[in-house]
């Protein structure tokens, strides 16, 4: 009697077993059958012609515990489409009857290249992939913005040359002035380097930007993932021989560094002036100099990994900038906003030459944590060593050593209008609060607007880049 009842449970089980192993093994045809698809529009930010955009990718997830058929994947635009399809593995515009088991899923992958057209301005293309599956019909809908522009690669410019503002430009592999050549870029030039592309001066660079139209150095990836990150392109770098570069309203940012120039001039003027400039978001330095000679007013050299580094000597001037970091989700403020040293080691050996440095004007601060003091003079050596800092805001436990400091204010938040680091926000302007410790506190110099060209003229100037009054 035992062994018949044992027999019957064992069958049992088995027959359990084996049908809901055959109903997971068989395929749901209602037409109620639960289908996710993770998104119902997929969107490109601006794509440059020919050079294609990152790949993007939704998921058909089946919700069900029998397997699903898809009785067709397929991409509406078929071989035409500036969009390109890939399923499960599959580089196809339509594919189908694809099976998904039962609770499982499947990824599509899109990515798009936009021919050139006639246009100047964005434009849109668009395309959609249908999704069939028992008697049922959706869509993704699919939508890039397209922009022509002028593509150089591994260009060299000679002679004199003027960029205008039709269409961007975009840098692949690298872009290089000439010793004896000179690049004018006209206000409103927006100009997009690759990862691999550095901008090369041997020659002269004049940025013609103005408040209204200014020139935008970046990145050429301009989707949401990337579009802010820094070190996103290699930046600006001033050799040896360049000379006479002068930069007004630039705005370089998301550089792995921002504005380099190394080398004294050669001839009287400064080897790169930078009037009401921005560089904002570089990995490594916003502004590195080394052993060279720079000039900058009303600029804002704003959350890099190093802000100003000037190393190994050299001459420099700023005047009414201001220079800030906050540590934010790309990058933490772990080094003082301006360092400045004579000297650098070559294969073990000490090397020191002269410093001269005047900083009038300016604000030098940064949230607190990794670091105690945002301004950091070193001196080695017994050369000529000239560091002034005349009426500045700046953070710091100890005063910048082996300088001459006149009227200064140490400690004071400078009263940014407004800083929200967790949405990426910040405005370095000062708040209408009349007791900011910067305002009416600069002494007059021959730079009459601020970096929103505001008059300055009106009494005793505000520190830093924007004046309030």
């Amino acid at each position: 009697m035992k062994k018949h009842v044992f027999v019957y449970c064992f069958l049992l089980i088995a027959g359990c077993l084996f049908f809901a192993s055959c109903k997971k093994d068989s395929f749901i045809n209602s037409a109620d059958a639960r289908l996710t698809i993770t998104t119902d529009t997929l969107k490109y930010d601006t794509v440059f012609t020919t050079t294609g955009s990152v790949t993007k990718f939704f998921k058909i997830i089946n919700e069900n515990n029998q397997r699903l058929r898809l009785s067709k994947v397929k991409l509406m635009g078929g071989a035409v489409s500036s969009f390109k399809m890939n399923v499960n593995g599959a580089n196809n515009n339509e594919i189908n009857n694809l099976e998904i088991d039962a609770n499982d899923s499947i990824y599509v992958f899109v990515s798009v290249i936009i021919n050139p057209n006639a246009a100047n301005l964005p434009f849109i293309v668009s395309d959609s992939i249908l999704i069939n599956y028992n008697g049922n019909t959706r869509y993704v809908q699919l939508q890039a913005f397209g922009q022509n522009a002028n593509f150089l690669r591994n260009n060299v410019i000679t002679g004199n040359v003027v960029w205008t503002n039709n269409l961007p430009y975009v840098i692949l592999g690298s872009l290089r002035i000439d010793t004896p050549a000179t690049l004018t870029i006209q206000p409103g030039c927006r100009i997009y380097s690759h990862a691999d592309a550095p901008f090369i001066v041997d020659g002269t660079l004049i940025v013609n930007g103005t408040n209204p139209a200014p020139v935008v150095f970046t990145g050429d990836r301009l989707d949401d993932v990337y579009k802010d990150l820094p070190a996103s392109w290699p930046g600006i770098y001033f050799r040896g021989n360049s000379k006479n570069n002068v930069l007004r309203y630039a705005v370089v940012k998301n550089a792995y560094q921002g504005i380099v120039t190394e080398k004294p001039s050669i001839n009287t003027n400064p080897k790169v002036i930078l009037h009401q400039c921005i560089i904002d978001n570089a990995y490594d330095a916003g502004v590195l100099c080394v052993n060279s000679s720079l000039q900058a007013d009303n600029s804002l050299i704003s959350n890099c990994g190093s802000n100003i580094y000037l190393s190994y000597g050299g001459d420099y001037n700023f005047t009414h900038c201001t220079v800030a970091s906050f540590s934010n989700l790309y990058l933490n403020h772990k080094n003082p906003v301006l360092s400045a040293d004579n000297y650098a080691f070559q294969n073990g050996t000490l090397l020191t030459t002269n410093l001269n440095a005047v900083f009038r004007n300016n604000i030098f601060w940064g949230d607190e944590g990794f670091v105690n003091n945002e301004v950091v003079v070193n001196k080695q050596g017994a050369n000529t060593f000239n560091v002034l800092f005349e009426k500045n805001i700046y953070r710091g436990l100890n005063d910048p050593a082996y300088s001459t400091l006149t009227s200064n204010i140490k400690n004071q938040d400078p009263s940014f209008d407004s800083i929200d680091v967790s949405k990426r926000f910040f405005n370095f302007r000062i708040t209408n609060n009349s007791s900011a410790p910067g305002i009416n506190k600069g002494t007059i110099t021959g730079f009459p607007l601020d970096l929103d060209d505001k008059n300055r003229n009106n009494g005793l100037p505000d520190l830093g880049c924007y004046e309030k009054q």
